[in-house]
C-alpha cells in the first residue's frame, strides 16, 4: 500500500510541465537554468520512484508530464516570437527532443538508486 501511495505522490508530482518550463525560461529569459532545474527535479523523482515505488509511476508521470507541456505550448503559439524562437526546431519539436533527452539523466538516478538500495539490503 506504501509503494502505491508514494507512486501516486511522485505521478503528481510529474504533472509539472517541466518542459514547457524550461522552454519559458529560455524564452522569456534567456537562461538555461529552466533546464538544470528540470533535469535535477526529475533525477530526482526517477531516484525516489525507483527507490521507494515501482518504474510504472515513473513512465506515466513523464508522459502526463509531456502532455501537460505539449499542452501549455499550444497556448504559446499565438505569440509570433514564440515560434521562431527556437529555430531550427519547432516549440512541439523541441519539446519531444528535450523530452527523449532527459530521460537519459533519469535512467542514470535509476541506476544509481537500484545499487543504493541493493547496498543497504546487504
Amino acid at each position: 500500500m506504501r509503494k502505491i501511495i508514494i507512486g501516486i505522490l511522485i505521478v503528481c508530482l510529474y504533472c509539472f510541465p517541466f518542459v514547457y518550463f524550461s522552454m519559458h525560461q529560455d524564452f522569456a529569459n534567456g537562461s538555461m537554468l529552466g533546464y538544470l532545474i528540470m533535469i535535477i527535479a526529475t533525477s530526482l523523482l526517477a531516484f525516489l520512484s525507483k527507490l521507494f515505488s515501482d518504474s510504472i509511476f515513473l513512465m506515466i508521470g513523464n508522459i502526463l508530464s509531456v502532455i501537460i507541456s505539449f499542452y501549455f505550448i499550444s497556448e504559446m503559439t499565438g505569440n509570433e516570437r514564440w515560434g521562431g524562437y527556437f529555430k531550427p526546431l519547432t516549440p512541439y519539436q523541441l519539446l519531444i527532443f528535450v523530452s527523449i533527452l532527459n530521460l537519459i539523466p533519469q535512467f542514470f538516478a535509476m541506476k544509481f538508486a537500484k545499487k543504493y538500495k541493493n547496498r543497504v539490503k546487504e
